[in-house]
Formats: structure tokens, C-alpha cells, sequence
């Protein structure tokens, strides 16, 4: 009984190491269609989030052509595409954006790792400065706390960079709206609001604030998923997180929340693979 018991840990033992080898190096697509009020078109774009400096294929190339395949209009990224850390290391997100930023309109929000990196030079140095400047320089478009209109869709993108106590361990600050009006201002009126935020857990705020459309990212799917129960842990070590991934709804707000496409610290994925994100916006 014994020698059963022993036998069957390590059969779990390697079907799960199995599984987190082959969920932490691949990802899938993921499209949603969402019929929107005040839009003037059809939009496609594809959004990025927590890449965290992974690379699937030399030079990102499997990605690169998963995205050239969807024919999107442009890129939203939603924050976290590099990690803070050192020796510091921006390679593979800053050759990834730069590839995007010649082929489509590439509109930047940060994540709390660009958000650390640029705050806290002394601790990390200067790599952020650079790899900001650079993508600058080539096209992208970087939404700190500010917006950028598309008029020929009637879309106004916002990026929210909210600030490092939103992303406590375990419980952040309350956030309201009014938080949000003094970063961003109030919505424009008569356009369609997509709001880049790379923290889900403040959806409720963002809604209220009048986005029609959050995209976020930062929970990675809760790393392992479970049937039923969904994503296991959050960044901020809640278990089971409410918002863990998919499309959520709070009023007449919608969130689409990307489950990223690396991982850091917890550098596993089980049941959870990488996701890339494509969007179809369509007028009501």
C-alpha cells in the first residue's frame, strides 16, 4: 500500500510538472466581440499584457505572427510587458514592441513592474529611461495618466498609472472615482472610452468613472486554474480572486481581463497557458 501511494504521488508528481512545462511555454487566442454604443466603425486591435520579457520562438516570432494573423488596427498594451529587476533586462519586450510599432499604431500603458522601474531609478538604474525614449522614437505611444483619440472609430483610449500602494499585498486602499478624475480628467464626452489599467481589482472605480471598456491585466490567470473554481492566486496573494481572467460586467461598464503571457516570481503556469488577446469592437 505504501509502494501504491509512493507510485501514485510521483505519477501526479509528473503529469502536473508535465502540464506546467507545457502550459508555461505556449499560449492561445482568445477573441471577444463587443457591440458598443457611439461607435462610428468596426475596430480590431489586439491587446498585450504580462509578457514579463518572454520570448515564444527566437525573437518572438510565433507571436509576431499569431498577431500579423488576427490583421489588427493596432496594438493596446495594458502594462507589465518587462519585469523590474537586476540587472535589469529589456530585450525581449522592447524588440517585440519596437517589431509592432513598425507594422500598427502601438498605444503603451504601464504595469507596476514600468511603473517601479521608472520610480525608483536609484534602486534598478536607468534601463527603464532608455527603453521608454527608444520606443518613443519609434512610434509607440505611451498613456501615463493621459489619452489619445481616434476620431475616424469615435474611440478615446485612456492609460491609467496608478500608484504602487494600489498594488499592496494582500488588501490595497479603497479606490473611488474622484482618484481617477485627478489622474485623468473627466471622460470626453460623445466618444467611446477604453480605458488601459493594468490592476482588475479597481473595475468597480473604473466603472464608475464612465469607462465602457477596462483592460487589464496582472493576475496572469491566477497561475494555475481549476475547474470551477478558476484562477488559484492572485499577485497579491488573495486566493481565488474574484477577477481572475475572461469578460466582466459592472453596470454599463465591460472588462476584458487579459490572463498575460509570462509570469515572474511564480515562474509556473498550470491549466493556464498564455493569452493573446484580440478584440472586435462593433456599433450597436
Amino acid at each position: 500500500m505504501v509502494y501504491f501511494i509512493i507510485g501514485l504521488l510521483c505519477a501526479a508528481a509528473l503529469f502536473f510538472t508535465g502540464i506546467m512545462l507545457y502550459d508555461s511555454n505556449r499560449f492561445v487566442t482568445v477573441e471577444y466581440r463587443i457591440r458598443c454604443r457611439g461607435l462610428k466603425r468596426k475596430y480590431r486591435f489586439v491587446m498585450l499584457s504580462d509578457l514579463h520579457n518572454k520570448s515564444y520562438g527566437e525573437h518572438n516570432e510565433k507571436l509576431l505572427a499569431a498577431i500579423e494573423k488576427q490583421k489588427p488596427e493596432s496594438i493596446l498594451i495594458a502594462g507589465d510587458m518587462l519585469t523590474s529587476e537586476k540587472p535589469e533586462r529589456t530585450g525581449p519586450a522592447q524588440e517585440l514592441v519596437e517589431k509592432l510599432a513598425a507594422r500598427y499604431p502601438v498605444y503603451y500603458a504601464n504595469g507596476n513592474h514600468e511603473y517601479r522601474l521608472k520610480m525608483e531609478e536609484a534602486h534598478y538604474g536607468s534601463g527603464y529611461r532608455r527603453y521608454h525614449a527608444r520606443l518613443e522614437r519609434k512610434g509607440v505611444v505611451f498613456l501615463e495618466n493621459d489619452s489619445v483619440l481616434l476620431p475616424e472609430a469615435g474611440i478615446r483610449i485612456y492609460g491609467a498609472e496608478i500608484g504602487k500602494e494600489y498594488y499592496k499585498k494582500r488588501k490595497g486602499p479603497a479606490m473611488d472615482a474622484g482618484y481617477l478624475k485627478r489622474l485623468l480628467g473627466r471622460p470626453s464626452k460623445g466618444d467611446y472610452h477604453i480605458l488601459l489599467a493594468h490592476n482588475p481589482d479597481y473595475f468597480p472605480a473604473y466603472a464608475e468613472w464612465g469607462a465602457d471598456l477596462v483592460l487589464s491585466g496582472h493576475v496572469h490567470g491566477g497561475i494555475m486554474r481549476l475547474p470551477l473554481l478558476g484562477g488559484v492566486i492572485s499577485p497579491t496573494l488573495r486566493l481565488f480572486p474574484r477577477y481572475d481572467g475572461g469578460l466582466f460586467q459592472e453596470g454599463g461598464s465591460t472588462m476584458i481581463l487579459g490572463r498575460g503571457l509570462g509570469s515572474h516570481t511564480i515562474p509556473i503556469r498550470i491549466f493556464n497557458p498564455g493569452e493573446l488577446v484580440v478584440v472586435e469592437l462593433e456599433p450597436q
